[in-house]
């Protein structure tokens, strides 16, 4: 593979050189994973950015009709639009339907957006082991928006902000109990709240669940990188496309005002430290299933700790002690 080659075909906008590179990150093979760190460098080269959104939310809450009716309303004012959605796995086969190019069939269609699917695999935290990187490639291509849609487990999806600019949490109304329907963590980091399907007989319930939030958002310690009223919640109807400018106003003003203000630039060299780390942990674990001392020690410990022998917690502690030792 011509790794140059393939840059400058993503660089100059080739979906099919665009697709292919994707591929090739997100494969686990070690020859794939030299290429793939190849591949990233050169891609860098053209300094692009664009503006990467995350989006998360619980099952049913209506993420990729909100995704099609947002891309395309981003598309008709000219923009290039990626969605990198993420599928959840199966813990017993590792199979993923990917089936978010049948659910945004218009958008799928539309010239000026890129759809790509992903199994999260094992990766915990609502995104996939490589969606960074994939993000990476989307903006090398010269996407002007990138959304990141998250598997849609709960309120353990907070990685997709390690790799977004904006992050947005999409809620259904009339759920219970509204404030316990996401708690704090997930909210506090969330940019925007939008209360979606705020439309016929579920618009009262709508309105009352985006006071709600809105009221839980004041009592949020605020963030230094938002400015004055920011995080907030509003109303939107992707069924109707009700809001959806508005939202996308917020979106702009808030991303501009970080731009402005430097906090922009630090988040991404933050994000950047993060998923550094990341990599380093990662790459211990690998250590450790590679065939070798360090696995036939896993191995050893792991069969005593099954026979009774010893704790996990001291089986643990040796495993690292027998580590420092051979480094």
């Amino acid at each position: 593979m011509d790794v140059n080659d393939l840059a400058d075909r993503v660089i100059a906008g080739d979906r099919r050189a665009l697709a292919r590179a994707i591929t090739l990150v997100e494969s686990s093979r070690s020859d794939h994973r030299v290429l793939a760190g190849q591949l990233l460098t050169a891609c860098a080269k053209g300094g692009r950015q664009a503006l990467r959104i995350g989006l998360s939310g619980t099952p049913g809450v209506g993420k990729s009709t909100f995704i099609e009716a947002f891309g395309l309303l981003l598309t008709g004012q000219g923009m290039r639009v990626a969605v990198l959605a993420v599928d959840p796995s199966s813990a017993r086969t590792g199979g993923s339907i990917l089936g978010d190019k049948t659910r945004m069939e218009r958008l799928s269609r539309d010239p000026q957006a890129f759809i790509r699917p992903s199994p999260s695999r094992t990766h915990l935290g609502g995104v996939a082991r490589r969606s960074r990187e994939a993000v990476a490639l989307c903006e090398s291509a010269g996407f002007d928006v990138v959304l990141i849609e998250t598997v849609g487990v709960g309120q353990s999806e907070t990685v997709v902000s390690e790799i977004a600019d904006l992050f947005i949490l999409l809620l259904a109304p009339a759920g219970g109990d509204e404030l316990q329907g996401v708690k704090r963590g997930i909210m506090e980091m969330a940019d925007l709240i939008l209360v979606n399907k705020a439309d016929g007989d579920l618009k009262p319930a709508a309105m009352r669940t985006c006071a709600d939030y809105a009221g839980a958002l004041h009592l949020l310690r605020r963030r230094p990188q938002d400015p004055s009223g920011f995080p907030k919640a509003m109303t939107v109807s992707a069924l109707e496309q009700a809001g959806l400018g508005l939202a996308w106003d917020e979106m702009q003003a808030l991303a501009q005002w970080r731009r402005d203000n430097g906090h922009w630039a630090a988040l991404r060299a933050s994000q950047a430290r993060h998923w550094f780390e990341e990599e380093v942990r990662q790459g211990l674990l690998a250590v450790l299933t590679r065939p070798g001392p360090a696995r036939d020690a896993m191995a050893e410990l792991g069969a005593r700790v099954a026979q009774g022998a010893l704790t996990p917690e001291a089986a643990a502690a040796e495993m690292l002690a027998r580590l420092g030792q051979a480094g």
